[in-house]
Formats: C-alpha cells, sequence, structure tokens
C-alpha cells in the first residue's frame, strides 16, 4: 500500500492508543496468571493481535467486548464498534502450577519481536515443544542470547541461526547464566517467566550488556505489582528470581503509548502544531516520555495540564520559533530515532543521535534506512556505527517518492516528514504503520493509493 502525504499544518486534540508494551505485557501475564483478568482499553493493533493468539495457543482463554463510540482511541471494525476490552481466563493452575497444552503448539507471531522474545521464554515454562514463526522481518531477528540462555536453564531449544522458526521445550530446571542483552526484550522474557518455574528452582542472571534500561523499569514495575519477589543491583547487571510464584488477576485500563506519541508530537514540532495529546500520563516509567524533554530542548513549548473535572492529561506540543540541532544520547530509547531523525531534518545545524547501535537490529536497520530515505528528500546524513548525525535543512524538504521498507516506525516518520516539505510525499509499504498505531495516516490526512 502506497499513502501520499501533501504539506501542511497538523493541530488538533488527539486521543492516543494504548501502549504496545503495557498490553502485550499484561495480556501475557493475565494468561499465565490465575482466575479471570480484563484488560480495558487495550492496543488494538497487528502486534497486539500476534500477542492474543499466541496467548491463546498456549492455553488462554480470551474474548473480546466491541462497542460503538465511546473514547477509546482503537479503531473500528466493520460495524463501527471499536475494542474495548478483553477478559481473559489464565493458564494458572492455582496450586503455582501452569495448565500448558500437552502438545506440540505452533505460535505465529507475525511481526511482533516483543511477543517472540517474551513469549519464547514464558513457553519454556511447559514440557511440550511450542514452535514460533513469523513475517519475513521476524525471520530476521535473532534470538540467539536469548536461547544460549534458555538453554543454560535446562530448556531444549532448536533454531535456525537463533532466528524463526524457534522451537523450546521445558522444563525449566534454574540456575545462573549469563545475558548480554542487545534488547532489553531479553532480559523482560526471563524476568516475567522466571517467577512461575518450579518451587525450589533459583533463576540467576548475570547482564554485561544492557540497553533500553526503561523497558527492564516497565516490566519490573509489574513483577512489583504482582508482589512477585526478585534481588538485583542497582544498576541491573544482575538479578536473583526464586521460583514458585504465581501471577494474581489483573485489571484496569491500559496507559497510553508515549512511543506512538512521538510522531504526532513531531508533526507540531514540524509545522508549527498545536497538537494536544491524550491518554498519557506523566507519572507512567514509558522511556519514550524522554521525547518530549528532547523537543523541548530544540525549541518547542511542551506543557502538561490536568482537568480539573476528570483529572484526565493534556500534553500539549505546539512551535512558534526555530528548530535547533543538538546531541542526543538514545541509548535508552533506540524506538525515538526515526522521529527524532525527522523532527532534526528541519532544525537548524547539525543534530547527533549517539549510542544507539542497536537500534539497527528492530525491525529494519533504522539508522541506514532513516539516512537513505531522508537523503531522497534532500537531507544530508552521516551514517556512524552506533548513531546518525542529521545536517538540519532550517526549512522545507524536498518531496519524492521513499519507502517505508515495512517499518511502522519508519513510515510514520516519512509521513511527519512529508508535512513540511515542499511537495507531496508518496510512501510505499504504508500498511505497517498499522502495527502500532492504526489510525496514524488519518491523522496526517494521507491519500491511499
Amino acid at each position: 500500500m502506497r499513502a501520499v502525504i501533501r504539506p501542511h499544518r497538523v493541530s488538533g486534540v488527539f486521543r492516543l492508543p494504548a501502549s504496545k508494551s503495557h498490553t502485550i505485557r499484561r495480556l501475557l501475564l493475565a494468561a499465565l496468571g490465575e482466575g479471570v483478568s480484563e484488560i480495558a482499553y487495550p492496543l488494538d493493533s497487528l502486534d497486539a493481535r500476534s500477542c492474543v493468539a499466541v496467548c491463546r495457543a498456549l492455553g488462554a482463554e480470551i474474548i473480546e467486548e466491541r462497542s460503538a463510540g465511546g473514547l477509546c482511541a482503537n479503531p473500528p471494525d466493520g460495524e463501527g464498534k471499536k475494542l474495548l476490552r478483553w477478559t481473559v481466563r489464565g493458564i494458572g493452575a492455582g496450586d503455582g502450577g501452569l495448565s500448558f497444552p500437552s502438545s506440540p503448539v505452533m505460535c505465529d507471531v507475525g511481526n511482533s519481536g516483543t511477543t517472540l522474545f517474551l513469549a519464547l521464554a514464558a513457553a519454556a515454562l511447559g514440557t511440550a515443544p511450542v514452535t514460533f514463526t513469523g513475517d519475513a522481518q521476524i525471520a530476521r531477528r535473532g534470538a540467539g542470547p536469548l536461547l544460549d540462555a534458555l538453554a543454560a536453564l535446562g530448556v531444549r531449544t532448536a533454531s535456525e541461526k537463533g532466528c524463526t522458526p524457534i522451537t523450546v521445550e521445558g522444563p525449566w530446571k534454574g540456575g545462573r547464566v549469563s545475558l548480554p542483552c542487545p534488547t532489553s526484550q531479553y532480559l523482560s522474557a526471563l524476568l516475567l517467566a522466571a517467577p512461575l518455574a518450579p518451587a525450589g528452582t533459583l533463576t540467576e542472571i548475570d547482564v554485561p550488556l544492557l540497553n533500553e534500561k526503561p523497558y527492564i523499569e516497565l516490566t519490573l514495575s509489574y513483577l512489583d505489582a504482582q508482589n512477585v519477589p526478585y534481588e538485583t543491583g542497582g544498576d541491573f547487571s544482575f538479578f536473583r528470581v526464586p521460583g514458585g510464584g504465581r501471577y494474581r488477576p489483573l485489571h484496569g485500563p491500559v496507559p497510553g503509548d508515549f512511543s506512538s506519541a512521538a510522531f504526532p508530537a513531531a508533526a507540531a514540532a514540524v509545522t508549527g502544531g498545536p497538537v494536544s495529546l491524550l491518554g498519557l500520563n506523566p507519572e507512567d516509567p514509558q522511556g519514550d516520555k524522554v521525547f518530549f524533554d528532547v523537543l523541548s530542548r530544540m525549541g518547542c513549548e511542551v506543557a502538561w495540564t490536568k482537568e480539573p473535572q476528570n483529572s484526565a492529561w493534556h500534553l500539549t506540543v505546539s512551535r512558534t520559533g526555530a528548530l535547533r540541532g543538538g546531541e542526543f544520547d538514545l541509548n535508552a530509547t533506540p524506538d525515538l530515532l526515526p522521529a527524532l531523525a525527522v523532527t532534526a531534518s528541519y532544525a537548524e545545524g547539525p543534530t547527533a543521535l549517539v549510542n544507539v547501535a542497536h537500534a539497527r537490529i528492530k525491525e529494519t536497520d533504522r539508522i541506514a534506512v532513516m539516512a537513505r530515505e531522508l537523503g531522497r528528500l534532500g537531507v544530508l546524513c552521516e551514517e556512524r556505527p552506533d548513531g546518525l548525525v542529521v545536517h538540519g535543512t532550517g526549512g522545507s524538504l524536498k518531496g519524492g517518492a521513499v519507502d517505508g521498507r515495512g517499518d511502522h516506525r519508519v513510515v510514520m516518520a516519512l509521513a511527519v516528514a512529508a508535512l513540511g516539505a515542499a511537495g507531496p510525499v508518496e510512501i510505499a509499504g504504508a500498511e505497517s504503520a498499522a502495527v502500532t498505531y492504526p489510525g496514524f495516516l488519518e491523522i496526517v490526512d494521507g491519500d491511499i493509493i
């Protein structure tokens, strides 16, 4: 699918979709937990749907409720109804055990790397083989360090060079492992699964490398809410997790997504806005909220306000002066690279996005792809092994044709880049935006061709 974005100012009030990181973690905890959980206002996207399918394959019962209207940010189906909640009956057996399927299971994670890595460890708690497949991008995303750690914990693993198709088969026997984490999802996977290992099991994890630390803080916030015991050093270089735990039912709405919020916020930075975003909470542990501090440093006006009648937060972004370049360390927040690269394209002077080599192992090599596609719009970009230097134009970009390379964040970033261009921009692979932000192309008035 191709989308054409024409230059124009973006302003208005937008309710954000729910966080993908929160949605997938809640689905997996509910699926592995005891009793019935209700997940209200979850993200209804391709990645979330992949996680639902995996949880069902592992034995959880999931019922969805839809309704027309309301404040939900999810896209309507063919009948105009939006997903309001999932009711999940987990496979927790009530005695600390788990009722996994007793025969081999096939799980297709689609394009969802988060689902793949987190569910790999969860499936290793069972004693039947579980095989994971996915799309062409997933087939290039290696899980080697995670599989090595699982094997050291007693789990049988089989894969082709650490990529899908991957088969895991428990039992989880525990032990001490070393787990380098170019992606934090490897560590989150072990931390979510290890508490459910058999009673008497102890899982100890040395972490010689950890990128994306805020996502570990997010994972630990769920363990804390479940009163799950664990020990760790302050720098997250070591964890000790006893088995024999259980997850209780969880309830409530899923927080809005700061990662998705970066794109309408970047649209305000590029075109002036103002854009007001609903559904976010400044106290949420999502690391990508730092994007708004970066926008402020680059010259945008950023303000949090709370409605007195219902205490709901509004986050408003606008710009009246020039955008300024700078240097920003994205080690903790690599998903911000596409949106920030586009914002930097309109800044005065160079912007260095540094310490983010792991952006090369996402859905695409985002450093190389953003340099190539922004170059087609007239922006000079210098690739570095661990980052990108964007030489801002201080004004408009060229129109033309670009390719989102099947990467949802690249597609949305290029759509934002088009808003201040001198002419229309045609984006190939635009359907990928629906992986995490269904409806984003409507926000930027994209014409589908």
